[in-house]
């Protein structure tokens, strides 16, 4: 009796599971179909999951050639992997710190970075707007970049990851006559491989995919982002042309599928870590 308990509790979790994955890949598989789709079909009601008459890759021949889909895709790689390298430097550093040193006002400094993870960007576009203004980085990849450089999340993983590293190691590199940067660059950052890993695709992922802050300070055509060339794209074709825009969106992402893959192994052990650590 207890075995078959068992038994059914483990199928219900796997169906259950299975049922999370369809829903979750759905939409993708959608998207993927109706790239390959002619207009007609991909508005077809209703509405058919596989394309009724494979069109090939006009869709896709389209966006490569109608708008200027490689400056767009090398201006947002060039702002997502600044700002993710800046991410990764200033958080390891400060985590580093906030971790492995002591000091008057430490934990209340802290607190006043953790308080500034409450407040939404959009409450703080308008002064953050004028300092990009006064320091002459409108319309260009510089206001991007440098309003992003610092992390509060980002300081908080790497301090609550940093927190396990035994100081033992730290002390004994200390008495070896290691730096305190050749300490942090040695030691403190191999060890923590797992948790810049996983602020790197969420660092990655949320400059790649950012919209408003680039709508506010981008002007010109050829210095938009990724997003918002796809946005010019659906004003220039029209909102019906969706088998266009999916093969747009789909190119947009694979970039960010490419990190995550890559980095996938270390991404869940950073997240399952740098949760259980004080």
């Amino acid at each position: 009796m207890h075995n078959r308990m068992e038994t059914l509790k483990t199928v219900i979790k796997a169906v259950a599971c299975l049922a999370i994955c369809v829903i979750m890949l759905a939409p993708f598989v959608w998207m993927v179909s109706t790239s390959f789709k002619y207009n007609w079909d991909a508005i077809s009601f209703p509405p058919r999951f596989l394309p009724q008459e494979f069109a090939g890759f006009g869709a896709y021949k389209r966006v490569l050639t109608e708008i200027p889909f490689g400056r767009f895709l090398s201006n947002s790689v060039i702002v997502a992997v600044a700002v993710t390298v800046g991410v990764l430097f200033t958080s390891s550093l400060a985590g580093y710190i906030f971790a492995k040193f002591d000091f008057w006002g430490k934990e209340q400094i802290f607190l006043g970075i953790l308080a500034t993870m409450m407040i939404p960007f959009q409450v703080i576009v308008i002064p953050v707007y004028i300092l990009v203004y006064q320091m002459k980085m409108l319309n260009t990849l510089w206001a991007l970049i440098i309003p992003r450089l610092v992390s509060a999340y980002g300081i908080f993983l790497m301090r609550q990851f940093m927190s396990g590293i035994p100081s033992a190691l730290i002390d004994a590199a200390r008495i070896d006559g290691c730096s305190e940067f050749g300490i942090y660059a040695r030691i403190v950052l191999p060890l923590s491989k797992p948790a810049l890993s996983a602020l790197g695709i969420f660092t990655f992922m949320a400059s790649w995919d950012d919209f408003l802050w680039p709508l506010l300070v981008l002007d010109d055509l050829p210095k938009r982002t990724l997003p918002l060339g796809l946005a010019l794209f659906r004003q220039q074709f029209g909102m019906m042309d969706w088998n266009v825009i999916m093969a747009g969106t789909l190119l947009s992402i694979l970039p960010v599928l490419i990190v995550f893959f890559a980095a996938q192994k270390n991404f869940i052990e950073g997240i399952a870590l740098s949760g259980i650590k004080g």
